[in-house]
């Protein structure tokens, strides 16, 4: 493995009685798949794929040591032999692959969607239905010695390690703060007091499993609540951490109630990186940076720069299990990048779905969805180089067809080219650079800027068709829609349309937000650019949601800042009753609700659109009839197929295959069409 182009991500670490062979950690994430019947080989398929892809070592979603803390009512438990013994299967085939793996070891606290969820004290958190019982002190014992028990089982099924989970506002981490701890015995009130419990726990489980097993503490070095730890609590707690026996901390940042982003594509790369500096500086073990790291690049100034010892990426393994090898050999250009979207991984999980990836949809598929040689190579033609089209082409060329790709326009990309105007979504460049990268390695033979007719592909030769022809954004029947100043979310957003000073949006799902982000961003937005590194997006970000980077408070929260001007007043429609963006995704829709509130744009839900005037559109709003006045009326009312190809081939008798928009003009969603893509290429 060279190490020239990364001397510090590339070089071994010692963790305790590890020996990593790099600085790449590959965090916990739940796969919701650990319930399934299937689940085991599915995880070791997953997790074997990123062992062989270089990580260093691998952290597995987490583990309850006793029913109490599962996660959910049929959370994964580690409390027997064998049990132990039925993780030998992800274990073994880890290492196999030349790999190490770690065992988190998780409780829920109060986060648990069951009925038996415990805590320090009996505070309901706010993103739950359910309150906790408080634990006695016989039970914070008895949990104690659980946490024990479930890494010396740990080690006998095999694992290099255990991971402690302190922080993202789980048990332990409720036990550390104010906030909901407000017990008054041995494990409650003074900061030492609150302390205990953490530490108690890496104690033991040191005692139980001995020298040869690394222990690895999270600790939560950003509450980002109110009544959080404070910054001296944080820095003490490492140290005792330290003395207690951990090989290395890890980073957390914010609970799951918090209102802050924290690894959304809203926070720019690295933003959290300067408080890990802080904590590593405070004690001798390796600590390892994390949140919004997603290239290597990144990773190896992290390490040049700060005190960390190790980077650990969570969804970047997810996008791409060969982010490391790809690394290695100085081909970082070819990794498919993580965008920080949530929409596959995430959300899914917290929707009760396996995870998987907007960008990579093998993720967590790796025993079904499989990318074979083709038996009998074709010649394929793929009209459409948007997200569909793209991935269906590659995955065509990497199996051996012979694949000729198609678009009028002069460029690749179709809606993600528009995506990426919108504030928060720059990301999705490194998707296209990945897919045209991919192009021209798979030798896929790209015809851009021109049309393609039935009749060129009939003579073409080809043995399949596959259409990947997009969408049209939909005009809907209403009296004045063909006026001047009604422009179509594709005027504005790719075709730069000039908009008003007042501006109405017709329609609140996905795109409606994404243009009213687009026509309320100002220079001064830090999430202008999600991509950005640059010390002064950190900057912008953190005072623009309220995170204090002297940490003079209690979680680190101090007032957001007021935005800057926006540049229009925006008000945004839905005719549907109800909450307006309710179908944004689970995980970031209240990112994006937030912003709009903050720029000041008014969401209406439950409007009867009447007719669109030249002084703006005339509605009925809550039974009243009212004219909302206007300069621009924009049009993000739903979008139709593009079916003037897919009409000429049915006439003309040539069978084909649809995918992306081309198959379902419903929202814009690249998920689906990036899988439909990439599960039809490997089907062909």
């Amino acid at each position: 493995m060279s190490t020239a182009m990364y001397p510090h991500l590339l070089s071994p670490l010692k963790v305790g009685a590890l020996q990593l062979k790099n600085r790449v950690i590959m965090g916990s994430m739940h796969l919701g798949v650990e319930e399934q019947a299937d689940g085991l080989q599915r995880m070791a398929a997953f997790y074997a794929e990123r062992a062989a892809g270089g990580a260093a070592l691998i952290i597995t979603g987490g583990i309850a040591p006793n029913s109490a803390g599962r996660l959910t009512a049929d959370g994964t438990v580690l409390d027997t032999e064998a049990a132990a013994h039925q993780h030998r299967t992800i274990t073994t085939a880890v290492h196999n692959a030349g790999g190490l793996i770690a065992a988190q070891l998780l409780h829920a606290g109060r986060y648990g969607a069951h009925t038996e969820l415990v805590a320090p004290s009996a505070i309901q958190a706010p993103i739950s239905p359910l309150t906790p019982r408080q634990l006695s002190a016989n039970e914070v014992a008895d949990t104690i010695a659980d946490f024990a028990r479930a890494a010396k089982l740990a080690q006998l099924a095999g694992y290099d390690g255990v991971e402690i989970m302190g922080s993202e506002g789980y048990l332990i981490n409720q036990f550390l703060a104010p906030r909901t701890n407000q017990r008054t015995d041995e494990w409650g009130g003074s900061a030492a007091k609150r302390h205990r419990f953490a530490v108690e726990i890496v104690r033991r489980v040191r005692e139980e499993v001995g020298d040869n097993f690394a222990i690895i503490f999270r600790l939560s070095m950003l509450d980002l609540v109110a009544d959080g730890s404070e910054l001296a609590e944080v820095l003490e707690l490492a140290r005792k951490i330290e003395a207690a026996g951990a090989d290395m901390l890890g980073t957390g940042i914010g609970w799951h109630e918090s209102r802050v982003p924290t690894i959304a594509t809203t926070v720019p790369r690295g933003a959290f990186t300067w408080i890990t500096d802080r904590v590593a500086r405070a004690v001798t073990i390796p600590v390892s940076a994390t949140n919004r790291i997603n290239t290597p690049d990144l990773a190896e100034k992290i390490l040049a720069d700060t005190a960390a010892s190790a980077v650990t990426l969570a969804r970047p393994f997810l996008a791409d299990p060969q982010f490391v090898q790809k690394a290695s050999a100085g081909r970082a250009q070819h990794i498919n990048t993580c965008i920080a979207c949530n929409q596959a991984c995430l959300d899914h999980v917290f929707s009760g779905k396996p995870a998987s990836c907007l960008v990579n949809p093998r993720a967590g598929r790796e025993t079904e969805l499989v990318i074979a040689p083709a038996v009998k190579t074709k010649q394929i033609a793929v009209v459409g180089a948007g997200p569909a089209g793209l991935s269906c082409a590659v995955t065509l060329a990497q199996r051996g067809h012979s694949v000729t790709l198609f678009d009028s326009d002069t460029k690749i990309g179709g809606q993600l080219n528009i995506a990426m105007q919108i504030p928060g979504k720059t990301e999705f460049a490194e998707t296209l650079r990945y897919f045209k990268t991919q192009l021209a390695a798979h030798g896929v033979t790209v015809k851009l800027g021109r049309e393609v007719s039935a009749a060129s592909l009939t003579q073409g030769g080809f043995d399949e068709v596959v259409l990947a022809t997009g969408v049209t954004p939909r005009r809907p029947e209403l009296p004045g829609v063909d006026l001047p100043h009604v422009k179509s979310y594709l005027s504005v957003l790719r075709d730069g349309a000039p908009v008003g000073r007042r501006a109405l949006i017709l329609g609140a799902g996905g795109i409606g937000f994404d243009t009213a982000l687009f026509l309320t961003a100002s220079d001064g937005d830090s999430d202008h650019d999600s991509s950005s590194e640059s010390p002064e997006a950190t900057a912008t970000f953190l005072r623009d949601w309220g995170v204090d980077p002297e940490y003079r408070a209690q979680g680190a929260l101090t007032r957001p800042a007021s935005r800057s001007a926006v540049p229009r007043q925006v008000t945004m429609l839905q005719r549907s009753s109800g909450k307006p963006g309710a179908r944004l995704g689970k995980t970031t829709g209240w990112i994006h609700r937030a912003e709009l509130q903050q720029r000041g744009v008014q969401l209406f839900g439950g409007v009867e659109y009447l007719a669109i005037e030249e002084a703006g559109l005339r509605a009925r709003i809550d039974g009243k009839e009212r004219l909302l006045e206007a300069d621009t009326i924009v049009l993000c009312t739903g979008q139709e197929t593009n079916r003037l190809l897919a009409d000429s081939l049915d006439a003309a008798g040539v069978k084909y295959h649809l995918i992306g928009g081309a198959h379902t003009a419903s929202e814009l969603d690249a998920k689906r069409a990036i899988r439909q893509g990439t599960e039809l290429g490997a089907a062909l």
